[in-house]
């Protein structure tokens, strides 16, 4: 059987550089609006071939990009939900969510089913968090289908208390509000500078405890094949491992994109928010905040979220 693209080995646990950055570049054309054909064919005429040595199709493109295992995640068997196995990745997992969902897409298992417009969340992806029980909050569509953020349970029973939502738009509007202001004072910039600096250390921290737990799971492989142990104590030293490389790998794709975001003066704050990309918009939401934290609401019904929320702020500069 060949192997996925992408990667060294048939357990998925080590990546090929490389490949990795042809296949973030074919994401990040079609996230621009290049069709799965047009990056396909980028990819063959850059000189890139599949692993089984042939030219680059939309068909081919897309049976990688259906792969959960190139955004680190698989399927549960039972109820098809998607949960992070703590290998490497080729891609991010809201990534790979949006390329399942997006406008026009061909293929895959969902492809007969009609989808609501596309909604990137902006403050997903742990910088959200219920005030009940301090799970992170994910984006999820009500039954009417209506974006907004949820505390989750999954399938094994971890995660959060799964009672608290709040409309995505709105929490988006009020946080958005309180961050145009802190941009506005005297010496943001600087703060700033100074909160990206902090964080890109910590990444890097984070990549070397990545690839020391990798070295552990590796390392595992020689006593249980030699059956010096047992089946059961390799499992769960497995998962333990995994469940920390998840932790590991969110945090350190949390920090990436603070990271990354370009700083630069702006005149027009509330103008330029609203235009702005929405990687910068998400970077600086990172570079400022440590948590938003939601409370449940008031009753049954209330809409307003102003009394919902609460921001903790990460720079000097915030009150």
């Amino acid at each position: 059987m060949p192997r996925l693209y992408g990667f060294d080995n048939q357990a998925l646990t080590r990546v090929r550089g490389q490949e990795r950055q042809v296949v973030r570049e074919a994401v990040s054309r079609i996230r621009a609006g290049q069709s799965q054909a047009e990056a396909a064919a980028w990819m063959t005429a850059e000189g890139h071939r599949g692993t089984m040595g042939g030219e680059w199709t939309s068909m081919t493109l897309g049976r990688l990009l259906d792969n959960p295992a190139i955004a680190g995640l698989e399927r549960d068997p039972d109820t098809g939900e998607l949960r992070e196995t703590g290998r490497e990745a080729l891609i991010t997992p809201e990534e790979f969510r949006w390329l399942q969902q997006r406008p026009g897409r061909r293929g895959g298992i969902r492809s007969i089913e009609r989808r609501e417009d596309d909604y990137e969340y902006l403050f997903s992806d742990g910088l959200t968090v219920c005030a009940d029980c301090g799970q992170r909050m994910t984006g999820s569509r009500t039954g009417a289908g209506t974006p907004s953020y949820r505390c989750q349970s999954n399938f094994e029973g971890r995660g959060g208390c799964g009672k608290i939502r709040i409309n995505a738009p709105r929490l988006e509007d009020h946080v958005a509000e309180y961050i145009l202001g802190e941009l506005a004072r005297p010496g943001a910039q600087a703060a700033l500078e100074a909160a990206r600096k902090s964080m890109a250390a910590e990444a890097q921290e984070g990549v070397v405890r990545i690839a020391a737990l990798e070295g552990k799971r590796t390392e595992l492989a020689a006593p249980y094949a030699q059956g010096q142990l047992s089946r059961d104590s390799f499992v769960a030293a497995d998962r333990r491992i995994g469940q920390e490389l998840r932790t590991e790998r969110a945090r350190l794709r949390y920090l990436e994109q603070a990271v990354d975001v370009p700083l630069g003066g702006v005149e027009d704050l509330a103008r330029w928010w609203e235009h702005a990309p929405f990687s910068t918009k998400r970077g600086l939401a990172v570079l400022l905040l440590e948590m938003i934290e939601v409370r449940p609401a008031r009753a049954r019904g209330v809409r307003d979220v102003d009394d919902r929320v609460t921001l903790t702020w990460r720079t000097a500069l915030a009150a």
